[in-house]
């Protein structure tokens, strides 16, 4: 394999969780007289830290989000994984490929701490990720589409960004991987190749990917 670290993004790559929290997004969002669509909160915010949707509704309304928007938001997202979230298909086959080959791998996650920790442990994932792999926009204050979160696990996992390759499948994220100068291959089980434009190859299928990455 000619990458020294791959750098999977969290929700909608590891945890097929983008159909949730995007619809309990957008609910919300509605409810606080913000009317949004499904599709709208998939064009918007997917991908993105939550101070992304803080931002994009003060820029669009002049209007602030409730202070406990963000509690009331991961609670409701929260009680959705506990009930229906599943990991991606094909995801541990593609980790213990990764594991059999001795390929170091983490997670890069515009998500919270404690959102990808109660998605891992309700899929099984937190078998293969620990505290010394799992990285979150918490840990830089600046989202996606900042180079920053990926630039700090490289730097965290001791690898050179141009070794690194990153699994992404929001526009977001493709623009974060290419401005920390890696590679990156466009996951488009969501969404479309030309969404993902940029991208160093694109694949819809999680068994495709060992072969990309070879």
């Amino acid at each position: 394999m000619r990458y020294e670290l791959v750098i999977f993004d969290n929700d909608g790559v590891l945890v097929d969780s983008e159909p949730l929290s995007n619809t309990i997004l957008a609910g919300y969002l509605t409810e606080l007289g913000h009317p949004t669509s499904y599709e709208d909160s998939l064009r918007d915010y997917m991908g993105g830290a939550v101070h992304r949707i803080h931002d994009l509704v003060l820029e669009r309304t002049g209007q602030r989000l409730p202070e406990d928007f963000d509690a009331t938001f991961h609670a409701r997202v929260f009680a959705a994984f506990e009930r229906q979230l599943e990991a991606v298909a094909g995801v541990t086959e593609v980790l213990g490929k990764l594991v059999a080959d001795g390929v170091p791998y983490c997670v890069a996650s515009s998500g919270s701490h404690e959102r990808i920790r109660v998605g891992h442990r309700k899929t099984g994932l937190d078998l293969w990720f620990g505290d010394s792999n799992v990285f979150s926009a918490q840990d830089v204050g600046r989202g996606k589409p900042a180079p920053d979160l990926f630039l700090y696990a490289a730097e965290r996992m001791g690898v050179a960004p141009e070794r690194c390759v990153v699994i992404e499948d929001s526009p977001l994220g493709v623009e974060s991987a290419l401005a920390a100068g890696m590679d990156v291959y466009g996951f488009t089980a969501m969404t479309s190749a030309e969404k993902l434009a940029g991208a160093h190859g694109h694949f819809d299928d999680m068994a495709a990917l060992p072969a990309l990455l070879a």
